[in-house]
């Protein structure tokens, strides 16, 4: 193998990741590259855990290591990547309720649909935040789209009278996004959390058997 890659304090290379506003749009078998190697990433950090080789995603992904690192210079920067490809489709999944029948179901649903994909996506998680990188500027984006698409499955689940009328879609990402951090810790179960804060937000809680 040729020169080690930059590290993760080096300066992100021209053409790595989505191209910037205004750059010329990769070429489709970058785009296909691209996609292949986060497909790749998320299947073999969930096997092999973050600390997995790079060498093991771009073989698995079909491409070489230069490849893979043109595209991600640092794993941090995969990890981020693939957490944003999550968020989006987080927002897609939410679109996709917005005229559910069961305006309740279809919104407590979709709150534990996002505590569960972050429970499996710990690591990417802990990777990012462990990096120190900016990713609340880069996910701005789509995080105005998912806040959006919740404030509508929000809204819905107001009018049948199942959430209280104070509540906003900022308190509920809030809320989520809390719980989801604190689930982390082996010691928070994620659905136990998930409960409390889905009884906070009903305007009758549910009655609990002892």
């Amino acid at each position: 193998m040729g020169p080690r890659p930059k590290g993760a304090g080096d300066a992100v290379t021209e053409g790595a990741g989505e191209p910037a506003e205004g750059a010329r749009p990769m070429r489709a078998d970058a785009v296909r590259n691209r996609a292949r190697i986060l497909e790749a990433a998320e299947a073999v950090f969930a096997s092999e855990g973050i600390e997995a080789p790079v060498d093991a995603i771009a073989e698995k992904a079909g491409v070489g290591v230069g490849t893979l690192y043109r595209h991600f210079p640092t794993k941090e920067q995969l990890c981020e990547a693939i957490l944003l490809e999550r968020l989006g489709a987080l927002a897609r999944d939410a679109r996709a309720l917005a005229g559910a029948e069961d305006a309740v179901g279809a919104f407590f649903g979709f709150l534990a649909h996002v505590v569960e994909q972050a429970a499996l996506k710990r690591d990417l998680l802990v990777a990012v935040m462990g990096a120190g990188l900016a990713f609340d500027v880069s996910s701005a984006g789509v995080k105005d789209e998912l806040r959006a698409a919740v404030g509508e499955l929000l809204r819905r689940a107001q009018e049948a009278g199942a959430v209280r009328p104070d509540v906003t879609a900022d308190m509920v990402m809030a809320l989520v996004g809390a719980t989801c951090q604190a689930a982390a810790h082996d010691s928070c179960p994620s659905a136990d959390l998930l409960t409390i804060v889905c009884d906070g937000l009903r305007t009758q809680p549910r009655r609990i058997a002892p």
